[in-house]
């Protein structure tokens, strides 16, 4: 069976170093810090103090204020982010096939501040007759992909996936596949993350995987630096319009980028921690290379997981230098991480915006607080400042809890 060209034909994203797609990749370049002290709850018994927060959000920007208050906030910013997006893409759904438009949106954990207040009326109040209605549906992690639908009379696949860290590349991934076999047109896919909140960061904190560097916000995420010493949570959230070639070129759409193949595969090894070597992420990377039927020597760049925690980074980096050799070490690799944190379930999401602008602009955002080399980290990692680069490939990672691995390539567009 012949394979349906898919692309990138629209973009929208909130994030902590912007609220817009624009905006986010703008300060992206130039090296900005979203890390700032936690304002959201009372962080006083709390070992970690900071995190990558969004300021300046208004939901009634996008939506009615009756919705929004019906909305937990990792739906508010699938909302939001979706709107950008069909605003990018420039589509009038009215004009398209609606039943072959889906949505595919996911959250890592869902709504965990609904479930948070709706907990402390519950025992406030001392009964379940004070719990709101509204508490499953605004909980429920598969609800943006629903909303979204429902806003655009969207009527094509429509789920959510959920798979940690990896929940919005899985949601890029599936819809590529769905365009690609013929089951639909168009699809809205990312996600959605909001848990800076009371059992979000102490649950992590508890795992000990978050940074507790609390007197230097802006030092604190430094992917591949050897004095890193864990990761520093995010929110926001980035949606992708995928299209069908034809469909795109028949509408007159702007094409940011060509989807160009995926790489889904697992470690099968630990809840937590990467597969030694990154067995799991050299097997990812190889198959969205050949999926996409291109070499690792055409590859220009990676926009890397580097979470900024000891065993992802030494291991993603081992997977690197096994899949390219010696010419992973003029590869620039570059962690949006260690700007704006991670997003968890939509950090796959944003950070595929961030490699479609970068091959779009022939830009490569740096890895902010890479100053001490350490010998298991030892790429080309862009420190300093933003570089010039002609990107025609490029990768990004997207590895979860669970062992859960997803590479995505997109390359530049050419008819």
């Amino acid at each position: 069976m012949e394979r349906r060209r898919v692309v990138v034909t629209g973009m929208g994203a909130l994030s902590p170093v912007g609220l817009t797609a624009r905006e986010t990749w703008e300060n992206l370049l130039a090296g900005a810090n979203g890390i700032v002290p936690i304002s959201s709850f009372d962080t006083t018994e709390y070992k970690t103090k900071i995190a990558g927060e969004i300021k300046g959000f208004d939901p009634t920007n996008y939506m009615d204020a009756k919705a929004a208050r019906r909305m937990d906030l990792f739906t508010q910013y699938a909302m939001a982010a979706g709107r950008m997006a069909v605003e990018d893409a420039g589509v009038d759904f009215s004009a398209v096939d609606q039943d072959r438009v889906g949505v595919i949106v996911g959250s890592g954990i869902g709504g965990m501040w609904t479930y948070h207040t709706q907990q402390e009326t519950l025992f406030k109040e001392g009964s379940p007759r004070r719990i709101s209605p509204f508490f499953i549906p605004m909980l429920i992690a598969d609800i943006a992909a629903g909303r979204l639908s429902m806003e655009y009379g969207l009527k094509g696949p429509n789920y959510a996936t959920t798979s940690a860290c990896a929940t919005s590349a899985h949601a890029i991934g599936d819809a590529f596949m769905l365009i690609q076999r013929g089951n639909a047109d168009m699809m809205l896919c990312g996600g959605a993350e909001a848990v800076i909140c009371p059992m979000g960061v102490g649950g992590f904190n508890a795992m000990r995987a978050l940074s507790t560097r609390n007197d230097e916000p802006d030092k604190a995420s430094r992917p591949f630096d050897a004095k890193r010493d864990g990761f520093v949570m995010g929110e926001g959230g980035a949606i992708l319009i995928l299209e069908e070639l034809h469909h795109a070129l028949d509408r007159g759409a702007k094409i940011h980028a060509e989807v160009g193949g995926i790489g889904f595969t697992a470690d099968a090894y630990h809840i937590t921690e990467p597969a030694p070597g990154g067995e799991g992420a050299v097997r990812s990377m190889r198959l969205a290379i050949e999926d996409a039927g291109l070499t690792p020597d055409d590859v220009d760049y990676i926009n890397a997981h580097g979470t900024s925690t000891y065993y992802n980074d030494k291991n993603e980096t081992a997977a690197i230098k096994t899949v390219f050799g010696e010419r992973a070490y003029k590869i620039p690799v570059s962690s949006t991480k260690s700007m704006i944190g991670h997003l968890l379930g939509a950090a796959g999401a944003m950070e595929s915006m961030v490699t479609v602008a970068s091959i779009e602009e022939g830009k490569v955002h740096p890895t902010r607080n890479y100053e001490n080399k350490d010998p298991e980290c030892d790429l080309w990692y862009v420190p300093g400042s933003a570089i010039d680069a002609d990107i025609n490939v490029a990768l990004t990672n997207a590895f979860g809890f669970g062992g859960h691995n997803v590479t995505l390539l997109f390359k530049k567009f050419e008819e």
